[in-house]
This record gives C-alpha cells, structure tokens and sequence, in this order.
C-alpha cells in the first residue's frame, strides 16, 4: 500500500480508502462488514471514512465497535456532519456541529475524528458562524482537521477568506472516469490551496468494475440488486453507459490489470487525489481493490480510456 499527505496536514493516507456508506449501515450483516474492516487492516488501510448519517448513526456504531480492538494511533478515521440526524437536527449550525461531532465521538468510542467533514454546504446557517464551529472542535482536540464534501466553488473561496478560521485539508467529491466534474473547477481550486481530494465513488458504484452489462439483470449479490443499496445508480446502469465501461474490458487487458484496478488507478492519477473510497460487502473485494495503490498508467492507457468511454463521460 502506498501512502499520500493529506492536504497541508501531516497526516499520511492509504491512497485507497474504506468507505462506509451504504455496505455497513446496514446494507450488509454485520459479520461482513467486522471481516471487511478487518481485511482492509491487513492490506494496509488505514483511512476509514464514515458518516453520522449512515443508517443514522448504524455505520459509525459498528465501526466504534470493530476499530475499538485496534490502537487509536494506528488508523486514521473521518466522518461527516450536516444531513439530518432527526426532524430537528440537521445543517451546519453551531449547535449542530457540538452535538453532532459529540455523538458521533461516543457512536465510534474515540475522544477525536482526524478528519471533521460538512457534508455538503448549509445555506440556511452563515458561513461565519460553520467556520467558527469548526475551527472551535479543532481547537478543543476533538477534530484534529476539516474538510468538505461537494462545497460550491464559491463558497470554498469564501471560507478560505475569513481571518482565524481553521484550514480545510480535504475536498471530498464524487469522481471517477465517468464522473469528472471536479476537474474543471474545484480540483483546480484545491491544488492551490494545498487541499486533497479523498474521492468517493471511484467505482462508480460498482459500474466500472463491468460487473454489469447491457441487457443482462444485474448480479444476484450486487449493488444494483439489492434493495436497500440500489437508490442511486440508475443513471450508471443506462445501456449507453453500461456499453462504454465494456469497452474499456481490451484497455484493461492490454494494460494487464482488472477494472477494479483500471479505474481506481486511473483516479489516483493526479497528485492531487490523496485516496480514493471504495465499498466492500466481502473481504476479498476489499483485498482487490487495494491491489489498485501504485499502479502507474501509460499515456496510452489514459488516451484508451478516454476513447472507450466517449461521451458519457460527465465533465
């Protein structure tokens, strides 16, 4: 496993990542998500990323579970606050940010999180005030950095502005070959400001691992099959876009690797990206997709990818 520098922190991450997003708030049995955590320890994870919201509160209790039979120092653990914990508790307000962190601080057993990220920007609560309840629980030990998942542009460069305000480490947004938004505005952003990327959905969702192919159900134990897991890859599985990741099956041979390891190589590319998250409901997937960490692809391979995908690619 190879390790990159978070941001302008001193905090080294696996450059790939174990995410928790729909697998272990309860998209799978908990003896599955125990041996996937477990595994990715034995590969050489060491960034774990979780959030409140997952199964409110569910993926942060088994996590607080599961990592309670490691030592504190030996991984780094990230989670998130703003989707809504109850009818009342939701936002980046002050008040939230307290509670919220506090909870999530006794859900995962642990007197600090490495890194504290909003979720996504709250219009209803002023910067000013989110800023300065971020920079508090650094201040206080709970958090020792920040970062942010699917900020505005705008707004990232207004909360770099204000005098006294803690500095973000970490720009969380969804990325992938077929998904490359980030790279027109915010990647730019970051790299000037010495703020990592930590990517979810390198996979995207499961889709360029070709596990899915046009005209064919879905595999019986896949993402797209489950019901409590499937809410968001409809748009990944439309024949047009399924028939483009199969075109990318020769690119991968030619370059002697899996897709798995295609893909998320082909996000670490940049040195901008610090790691990338993947899901896992079995231990061997976590296994494979750690495989991906040091990969180096051709100029070739990158000019093959963008030839297979074509216009589906969401830039």
């Amino acid at each position: 496993m190879k390790f990159r520098t978070l941001g302008s922190s001193d905090i080294s991450v696996s450059e790939i990542s174990l995410g928790s997003w729909l697998t272990y708030s309860g998209g799978i049995a908990r003896e599955q998500a125990q041996a996937c955590v477990r595994r990715a320890f034995e590969v050489g994870i060491n960034f774990i990323d979780t959030a409140n919201v997952y199964g409110r509160g569910a993926a942060e209790t088994l996590l607080g579970e599961v990592l309670s039979n490691y030592e504190r120092s030996s991984y780094v653990l990230a989670t998130k606050v703003y989707f809504p914990m109850s009818d009342a508790d939701r936002g980046l307000s002050a008040a939230q940010i307290h509670k919220q962190l506090d909870a999530s601080l006794q859900r995962l057993r642990t007197d600090h999180v490495d890194l504290y990220q909003c979720h996504r920007y709250d219009d209803a609560t002023p910067l000013d005030e989110t800023m300065g309840a971020l920079t508090e629980v650094v201040q206080a030990g709970k958090a020792r950095h920040i970062g942010f998942s699917e900020w505005p542009v705008e707004k990232i460069e207004e909360s770099l502005a204000l005098a006294g305000a803690a500095r973000w480490v970490s720009s969380q947004p969804q990325y992938s070959m077929l998904w490359r938004a980030p790279e027109l505005e915010v990647i730019p952003l970051c790299e000037r400001e010495q703020i990592s990327q930590i990517v979810w959905s390198p996979l995207a969702q499961g889709v360029l691992t070709g596990k899915y192919r046009p005209g064919e159900p879905p595999p019986a134990d896949s993402r797209a099959a489950s019901e409590s897991m499937s809410g968001f890859i409809d748009r990944l599985v439309q024949p047009r876009v399924l028939e483009a990741v199969q075109r990318l099956r020769p690119v991968a041979e030619q370059a002697g690797l899996s897709m798995s390891q295609l893909a998320l190589a082909w996000v670490l590319r940049g040195a901008n990206v610090a790691s990338a998250i993947v899901g896992a409901s079995r231990p061997d997937q976590v296994e494979a997709n750690a495989s991906a960490s040091g990969i180096v692809l051709s100029a070739d391979t990158l000019a093959a990818v963008d030839d297979a995908l074509g216009d589906v690619v969401v830039r």
